[in-house]
């Protein structure tokens, strides 16, 4: 009876062995290669809006796609720091574009969102305005459960892929911002 009890053991922990740690360690390669293709979507969807001078609904909605596409969920958080030319103070400094006179006032993504529906899906930017865009996926991946089963380490509210860039815009876009 012992004998059997100890061979029951021995092929639950070869069991373990050959198959958990392998699918555990697939599953941190697959969130590896979803936070390289996040990171990079990013990148390119601020750069591109930082250098054309304007965000438009279609290259949002392909950047979107572009994380979507890794199988995870995200929830995408866009602002728009937009420099204000006339802020409403009376200076003796002729160059208004030194450090401290610069006032801004920001757009969020429900406000991003609805001003490119509304305005033919284009929110032009103009040298000087910030972008900034978060993108973070709302649900538990196949490592993060493995690792709750088995280590208990990750609460529910963590994520394991994230990214964030923001810049400066560096060209006018048509129009003159808002």
């Amino acid at each position: 009876m012992g004998d059997t009890l100890i061979v029951v053991v021995v092929i639950g922990l070869v069991a373990v062995l050959m198959f958990v740690f392998p699918l555990m360690t697939m599953s941190d390669r697959t969130d590896d290669i979803s936070q390289l293709a996040v990171e990079t979507a990013t990148t390119e969807f601020v750069d591109d809006a930082r250098t054309s001078g304007k965000l438009t609904l279609d290259k949002y909605s392909k950047f979107v796609e572009n994380i979507s596409s890794t199988g995870n969920a995200y929830d995408v958080e866009m602002e728009v720091r937009v420099l204000d030319e006339n802020p409403g103070k009376k200076t003796t400094q002729v160059n208004s574009r030194k450090i401290g006179e610069n006032v801004y006032y920001s757009m969020y993504t429900s406000q991003i969102l609805d001003y490119l529906k509304e305005n033919n899906g284009v929110l032009p930017l103009k040298e000087g305005d910030i972008i900034i865009v978060n993108a973070k996926n709302n649900g538990t991946t196949l490592s993060q459960q493995l690792k709750n089963f088995l280590y208990s380490v990750t609460g529910n509210d963590t994520y394991t892929i994230a990214a964030e860039h923001a810049g400066i815009v560096t060209a006018n876009g048509s129009g003159t911002g808002n």
